[in-house]
């Protein structure tokens, strides 16, 4: 939907373009559905849905369609901790076994892919920024390589859905030893949930309870939280996964009750319009409509890339993910925009990041736009899945979101 005269700066023949491109993708079946959302200075300009969140009883996307978003988690989770920093309750140079001495005297892998009884003292502690900005040293399995790899899926179980309590997975993690040692590199990891844990701990009530208090009410996200109420249930979007007969029904199975492992690294469910509330609070320098949840200063620390130059050269799920980009508390941000290519578009200093799902959103302060883009289409993530998706083609699927990003910019004459 959308107006005819500019919405928000934007060409009514750019915006144009942009459903028939979402609806072609559903109709040729490389997805189940998608459901996007455009805001720019104070009003929504553009929503759209195509498809439909179940595919077999033809239920249709809609704008109230929960997802699961994946690691769109982690932004959530940082702004809880950088809450906590805020009011003096931690530093990011404290090292986290103040909070988890579950990661006293960790061991570090001598081989990254070696045999993980070969490891070597870790040369320091790892710190609250290391766990912010995933080079702690830990992994999840599917970033990892080797023995590690299927290790990582022994001890914990799956990256979302592990039958482990917080304190009996933070024993089995702190069991594990590092990929690599603190501060070293950029490794993808269940650093997220760690940070998410140690949050819990300081406030001594579950995490789930400190984002419902600190950031879902304030910002009136009603419909964002770790576990579905039976009467939202038919609202949420089936997970999908594109094979050689269509697409699969790959769904998680509802939970009766809470569930105790809230994963702050992946485990969020929300809608399009929640997660506009949260972005806009950040687009905001940590204020929306009269509600401030951090300082200016300290979004835009947040928002700074802390990668080194050398930490960028090195491949992200086998991709040159940070040829155009950087990463910073929880965010990763553009910095050479004309170098960006497939993977997003926008000005220097964008910001946001996705979930492993196909969820995606972008803060864009030189625009003042938020842009998110909701789909439910399963990746690998078993041991060593990051192997898999660094030899093979990306999924018709994922093809969308970087004509949709491109669209969107394009509509804006840029």
């Amino acid at each position: 939907m959308y107006g005819e005269d500019a919405p928000g700066g934007f060409t009514p023949e750019g915006l144009a373009q942009i459903p028939p491109t979402l609806q072609g993708f559903v109709d040729q079946g490389a997805l189940s559905g998608v459901v996007t959302l455009l805001w720019r200075k104070g009003q929504i300009v553009q929503l759209n849905t195509a498809g439909y969140r179940d595919v077999e009883t033809k239920a249709p996307m809609q704008r109230d369609t929960l997802f699961r978003i994946a690691s769109m988690t982690k932004p959530v989770t940082s702004v809880a901790a950088l809450m906590l920093i805020e009011e003096g309750k931690l530093r990011l140079e404290d090292p986290i076994t103040r909070w988890l001495p579950e990661f006293a005297d960790m061991q570090v892998l001598k081989d990254p892919t070696g045999p993980v009884e070969a490891t070597y003292p870790s040369p320091r502690e790892i710190t609250v920024e290391d766990l912010f900005t995933h080079r702690a040293g830990l992994a999840y399995a599917f970033t990892s390589e080797g023995p590690i790899a299927h290790a990582h899926e022994e001890a914990l179980g799956p990256p979302l859905g592990t039958p482990l309590t917080v304190d009996q997975w933070l024993a089995a993690l702190g069991s594990l030893p590092l990929t690599y040692p603190p501060g070293e590199r950029f490794h993808y990891s269940h650093a997220t949930e760690v940070l998410g844990f140690l949050v819990a701990r300081i406030e001594g009530k579950p995490l789930g309870e400190v984002l419902q208090a600190r950031i879902f009410g304030p910002l009136g996200m009603k419909d964002t939280g770790f576990w579905i109420a039976p009467e939202k249930r038919e609202r949420l979007a089936k997970l999908y996964q594109l094979g050689e007969h269509g697409l699969k029904d790959v769904s998680y199975p509802h939970a009766e009750q809470p569930i105790p492992f809230e994963a702050g690294g992946g485990g969020l469910i929300s809608t399009a319009d929640d997660y506009l509330q949260f972005a806009r609070m950040l687009l905001g320098k940590g204020e929306k409509d009269g509600v401030r949840l951090l300082k200016a200063e300290t979004v835009e620390l947040m928002a700074q890339n802390r990668l080194t130059e050398a930490q960028r050269q090195i491949p992200f799920l086998g991709l040159p993910f940070w040829t155009a980009q950087g990463f910073g508390l929880g965010v990763s941000m553009i910095l050479d925009p004309a170098n960006i290519g497939f993977f997003g578009a926008g000005p220097a200093g964008s910001f946001g990041w996705p979930g492993a799902f196909g969820t995606w959103w972008q803060a864009d302060p030189v625009n003042e736009v938020v842009a998110i883009y909701l789909i439910q289409d399963s990746m690998p993530l078993g041991p060593e899945a990051v192997t898999q998706m660094a030899s093979q083609a990306r999924p018709n699927g994922r093809m969308l979101l970087p004509m949709f990003q491109k669209q969107v910019y394009a509509a804006l004459g840029q």
